[in-house]
């Protein structure tokens, strides 16, 4: 791996993230006005559509695409990130980008501590004492025992948990498939599933919110599109630290776009998991 394409895979990171952030502020406008399930549902038959169009120019085209040993691995996979996607979204509408992000932050840590059981990884006492140190940040973050505890606050975390489950199946399921295979079940068979219970929630939509859906399915595919290429010009090492970025776009879009304030908490519950998260990738890159 190249400098240069370590630098180019840094830039397109970057890009990543902050196109990320945008598709989730959009979110929270929609799923303030309408129903979760109906916006998530509009934006995956987007993703269907261009997970299937990339599937289409390939080799072996889409039948190629979708051949796979283990269908029932990839469609929980699938069924699993459409949820969580779902679960962050109503995390957004009750608690806002800034809280629920800082707690989102998380799952990478969530991703090293549940690497032994479900991929029989070894994780070193460095790596559980960084573990240990990042959810000191959650607890700082959600509060528990001073004043009212929100159950809200649990929200953001169980999508933390559920995101970072669903990216040790999609290593697990690496075993076996390639990445356009994986790629190509997480967009049909998430759009299928969130069809059969979006579908029920359908409501009206203004022209200006019809503008504002486009736009979030135009900043989900190219999110996604990018992120395939960050992967495919540089190693996920080099790169992933940047990822926390999203949590400083989201941040900035929460206090200039819907009036949200950061608590002391929050930034310091926040800068102690992005720590410990660093801490991690970094001894994951000394181990390799």
């Amino acid at each position: 791996m190249t400098e240069q394409n370590t630098r180019l895979g840094i830039m397109l990171m970057i890009a990543t993230t902050f196109v990320f952030a945008m598709q989730d502020g959009i979110s929270r406008h929609l799923a303030g006005e309408y129903n979760v399930f109906m916006v998530i549902m509009i934006r995956y038959w987007f993703f269907a559509a261009f997970v299937m169009s990339i599937a289409a120019r390939k080799a072996g085209g889409l039948r190629a695409a979708a051949k796979t040993s283990q269908p029932v691995l990839q469609a929980f996979r699938a069924v699993l990130l459409v949820t969580e996607i779902c679960v962050m979204v109503l995390a957004f509408t009750l608690l806002g980008l800034i809280e629920s992000h800082a707690v989102f932050t998380c799952y990478p840590l969530l991703v090293a501590a549940l690497s032994g059981p479900v991929l029989g990884e070894t994780v070193g006492w460095r790596r559980w004492a960084a573990i240990g140190v990042g959810f000191i940040g959650v607890l700082i973050i959600l509060q528990p025992g001073f004043g009212v505890f929100r159950i809200e606050a649990i929200v953001p975390l169980i999508a933390a948990l559920m995101f970072a489950l669903y990216g040790l199946l999609t290593r697990y399921a690496a075993r076996k498939d390639s990445t356009a295979t994986s790629f190509f079940w997480t967009g049909t068979v998430g759009s299928l599933a969130m069809t059969i219970v979006g579908v029920w929630f359908w409501e009206p939509m203004t022209g200006p919110d019809w503008g504002w859906m486009g736009l979030l399915c135009i900043t989900g595919a190219l999110g996604h599109w990018l992120l395939i290429k960050c992967y495919e010009v540089a190693e996920a090492s080099a790169v992933q630290p940047f990822a926390y970025l999203q949590l400083v776009f989201a941040s900035v879009l929460g206090i200039a776009v819907f009036s949200e304030t950061i608590r002391t908490n929050v930034a310091v519950g926040a800068a102690l998991i992005v720590a410990a998260g660093l801490f991690t990738l970094w001894r994951e890159r000394q181990n390799r």
